[in-house]
């Protein structure tokens, strides 16, 4: 019998199934504002891969949540601490990009442009991936964080030099943490194929 499955705990696959669960509903609502920019265009249909992605992490988390009873309950009293400390500080990033994210709209609508709301919102959201890859210890957080960091920058630039219309400057951000976010999913569901391969067959 394998017993790497004692190895790790029920909390773990069960962070992996709500992560998953998390990036179907960001992706929607990053690609909702995808669609509100190509609404009553021919590219809006080039979004579909998106809701269908999301529909894939909601199967694959659900499907971790039931085996999560196949792995322990009990972790070591190291484990419990660096689990502890790891979800105190999610929860400082989490408030402070929730801050941020509220100061970042109102600086923009007070300077009189409130159509970078949408780019700003993206830098803080692409901003909040850095802290969260040492939180995590998970290097794909900074290609992540980059990535949503250059399209945020690039939807401030292109609104304010007029490059792109307002509409496609955020279908631009739009699919761009749109993609962040799917990746992210997809990554968890390849991490989640890892964990489900644990499970002992006899």
């Amino acid at each position: 019998m394998n017993n790497q499955p004692h190895l790790i705990p029920a909390d773990a696959v069960k962070g992996i199934a709500s992560g998953l669960l998390m990036m179907a509903c960001f992706t929607l609502i990053w690609a909702g504002i995808a669609y509100g920019g190509l609404h009553g265009t021919a590219y809006a249909w080039g979004l579909i891969p998106f809701p269908v992605l999301a529909i894939a992490f909601v199967i694959n988390g659900i499907s971790l949540f039931r085996i999560a009873g196949h792995f322990p309950k009990v972790e070591s009293e190291e484990d419990k601490a660096e689990e502890k400390k790891r979800g105190k500080w999610f929860g400082i990033v989490f408030g402070a990009e929730g801050l941020g994210i509220f100061i970042a709209i109102n600086v923009v609508i007070n300077i009189g442009h409130p159509e970078l709301t949408i780019p700003v919102i993206a830098l803080v959201v692409g901003l909040h991936f850095y802290p969260l890859a040492r939180v995590f210890k998970r290097t794909i957080d900074y290609y992540l964080a980059t990535w949503s960091t250059i399209i945020a920058v690039l939807g401030i630039a292109f609104s304010l030099n007029h490059t792109l219309s307002q509409p496609n400057v955020s279908a631009f951000t739009g699919i761009g943490i749109a993609v962040a976010t799917s990746c992210y999913g997809l990554y968890m569901i390849y991490k989640g194929q890892e964990l489900q391969g644990l499970i002992p067959t006899n």
